[in-house]
């Protein structure tokens, strides 16, 4: 299975085994990392699972679609790297991913 690094704000590091097919942001509330709210469930309706993608798979995780955009305008201090986790998904590809939590969510 493929692994996710999650990095708080603080620096603390948190390494989670994710299961193809799913969703960063479903990995993230399954293994209890905090930082990532998923108040809509995964359904793009907020920014409540806000990440910044690591610069290095910036390419892997690919371009956010108009839909996810238009949510990142309401996350809290959104970066050209900024992506909804609900919206990344697990492929063998990503393999050793690692995202960073804002300070807040939205």
């Amino acid at each position: 299975m493929p692994k996710i690094t999650y990095i708080s704000h603080e620096g603390t590091r948190y390494e989670v085994e994710a299961e193809i097919g799913t969703t960063v942001m479903e990995n993230a509330v399954k293994n209890l990392v905090p930082g990532i709210e998923a108040e809509c469930g995964g359904a793009c309706s907020c920014a409540t699972c806000h990440v910044y993608v690591d610069e290095a798979w910036v390419a892997a995780t690919g371009e956010p679609e108009p839909m996810e955009e238009d949510m990142l305008d309401f996350a809290a201090d959104p970066r050209p790297t900024s992506r909804l986790s609900c919206q990344i998904k697990v492929n063998s590809d990503l393999d050793g991913l690692v995202v960073h939590m804002p300070a807040r969510q939205a």
